[in-house]
């Protein structure tokens, strides 16, 4: 499908925090963090802040230009996680985002140091951090319109991507796209499975 799709900045902040709110609200993993809907709907908004602030500063976001749709992208060098100063910054970060959003809330933190403990080290990716859409708008394809174009260019550049998929419906689109589990899924004390997924990068057809 035709999607206009540009990068986002700064003035595009409140935007996507409430386009990734309303996209995650029923989502399996968003509702183990925050398991009371009355709490969720006072937190969910923060952590979905907090998330935003880090790749804009830090990545890319892709969004639709109708704003019905975006995804957070991270560029994660090789064997990043091995760095002394920045492994530190990454022990840190989960204890901080729990400080900043929902400091008695320990499944916050919780979250970000497991998918940290999947993520694989070693080799240079690309890493969808999310990828949201308006509910009245899931399942027209705006997922994959937004995430094919990166792909392409990690093939051209013959970089690999990773990410974790939160529920079985987003687990099929990107298998759809070429990823592959990687290592075993990730279950939740007590909650809901992720799927850590990677993609090799594709061989360019020669004309």
């Amino acid at each position: 499908m035709g999607v206009a799709i540009r990068v986002a900045g700064e003035t595009d902040r409140e935007l996507v925090v409430r386009l990734l709110d309303e996209a995650f609200q029923d989502d399996p993993v968003s509702n183990w963090v925050f398991p009371t809907p009355a709490h969720r709907r006072a937190k969910h908004p923060a952590l979905m802040a907090a998330f935003t602030d880090v790749v804009l500063a830090e990545g890319r976001i892709d969004l639709a230009e109708d704003g019905s749709a975006c995804a957070l992208w991270l560029s994660v060098p090789a064997a990043a996680q091995h760095d002394g100063a920045d492994e530190g910054d990454a022990e840190d970060g989960p204890a901080e985002l729990r400080a900043a959003v929902d400091p008695d809330n320990e499944r916050v933190e919780q979250i970000g140091r497991l998918t940290a403990g999947v993520h694989p080290e070693g080799r240079a990716h690309a890493y969808l951090w999310m990828i949201g859409v308006t509910p009245e708008r899931q399942g027209q394809g705006l997922g994959r319109a937004l995430i094919e174009p990166v792909l392409d260019r990690c093939d051209r550049e013959g970089l690999a991507a990773y990410l974790e998929a939160s529920n079985a419906r987003s687990r099929a689109l990107y298998e759809r796209l070429g990823f592959e589990a990687e290592g075993s899924p990730l279950d939740l004390p007590g909650g809901p499975r992720m799927w850590p997924m990677w993609r090799e990068p594709r061989p360019l057809v020669q004309d």
